[in-house]
């Protein structure tokens, strides 16, 4: 089959392309391995949306769900069975391309329960609880960069564990969690694990940053601040790269650990699906193009590339001055850019755990009405 020639020009340029979507359907179907031949794809990220929306649609789950009602498993359990079976089938889909790659790309991605968001030490125990039951070296465990979060991430790493950091939202909440990376590298070689398995991403959200931004300047109305729409999500993740460039081309704390085997962790661009319909809709994918970088796109958006995405080469290498000079301007004209972040985490985790109590009311009445029918 085919690659499609706009997405094989983005993964020519360096940006893996992962998919931010995964079903038992998709699965089945053949449908994924479709996307791996014709599209593509090298990789997969879920998120409690996601699994909520797969298992609330159609009924490839109905047999399962019975067969645990059956054998009295509770909401929890039932929920934590179905999704570590979708990704564990899925990471044996990218076998191949996770051999091909050296262990880079052919990863699948399952988050902790968010409700642990604000917890390090449940964080902990559930991300070594979901490693195990996986049970297959290319799955990575996504776990969020709140402040909980980010010492989870060290131990986590340290252990052995190949992490996906989410929900990061700024550049400074970014350095910390090449700290945690770092930190986590070094605990495992004083640990004697092999650093050359130890992978992980850094998911760094772009749309929502400007539909907050351009709300608040939207507010504020002037020709200043309408001129600004638009900008401040490719530039923070901009300049999010070159912190990456920073730590990991540049920096000695990782340079010491290379000779052990360690892997640079990459930035992955998540939430690209463009939610404002005045922006071109490839525009967080096109404009987001530059070596060792992951964009993990609705299959609407990477539809939307595959028909019309232009990939002209790198992106984002070189622009960090003007990306610091938007952020400038925002601050000058009254924007609270701390304030932005804050309140982007906020609801980020808000409505993975919103999607995730979907998830549960939805499993627990399916139980429910299994237990009945049985």
């Amino acid at each position: 089959m085919t690659q499609n020639k706009n997405l094989a020009a983005l993964s020519a340029a360096g940006v893996s392309v992962w998919l931010d979507d995964l079903s038992r359907d998709r699965i089945s179907s053949g449908n994924l391995q479709e996307l791996i031949d014709s599209k593509s794809v090298v990789g997969v990220t879920t998120n409690p949306s996601i699994f909520q929306a797969a298992l609330s649609k159609g009924n490839a789950y109905d047999a399962q769900v019975t067969e645990l009602a059956e054998r009295g498993a509770d909401v929890d359990a039932t929920i934590r069975t179905v999704t570590t079976d979708d990704v564990r089938n899925a990471c044996d889909v990218f076998t191949p391309v996770f051999e091909a790659t050296g262990g880079v790309d052919g990863r699948v991605s399952i988050e902790v329960d968010p409700r642990l968001a604000h917890d390090t030490g449940k964080t902990i125990a559930q991300a070594v609880e979901l490693w195990k039951i996986v049970d297959r070296p290319n799955v990575l465990i996504k776990i969020p960069a709140t402040e909980a979060g980010i010492p989870a991430i060290a131990k986590v790493i340290g252990e052995g564990i190949s992490v996906n950091v989410t929900l990061i939202f700024s550049v400074e909440r970014y350095e910390l969690v090449i700290g945690a990376y770092l930190e986590g590298l070094e605990a495992a070689r004083a640990a004697g694990h092999d650093l050359s398995k130890i992978h992980s991403v850094a998911s760094f959200f772009v749309s929502r940053v400007d539909t907050e931004i351009d709300a608040r300047l939207d507010k504020i109305g002037t020709p200043a601040a309408k001129d600004l729409q638009g900008k401040a999500a490719l530039a923070n993740a901009r300049l999010a790269y070159v912190a990456y460039q920073q730590a990991f081309e540049v920096g000695s704390r990782f340079h010491d650990l290379v000779g052990s085997g360690a892997r640079p962790q990459r930035p992955l661009w998540a939430s690209t699906g463009v939610k404002n319909p005045a922006y071109p809709d490839t525009l967080y994918v096109t404009d987001l193009v530059s070596p060792n970088t992951v964009n993990t796109m609705p299959e609407k958006t990477m539809d939307a590339v595959a028909d019309h995405g232009e990939v002209t080469g790198d992106t984002i290498s070189g622009k960090g001055p003007e990306s610091q000079e938007v952020f400038d301007k925002l601050s000058a004209i009254g924007i609270d850019i701390s304030d932005v972040f804050l309140t982007l985490e906020n609801e980020g985790v808000e409505k993975f755990e919103a999607s995730w109590n979907e998830l549960l009311e939805a499993t627990g009445e399916q139980l429910r009405q299994a237990g009945q029918k049985s």
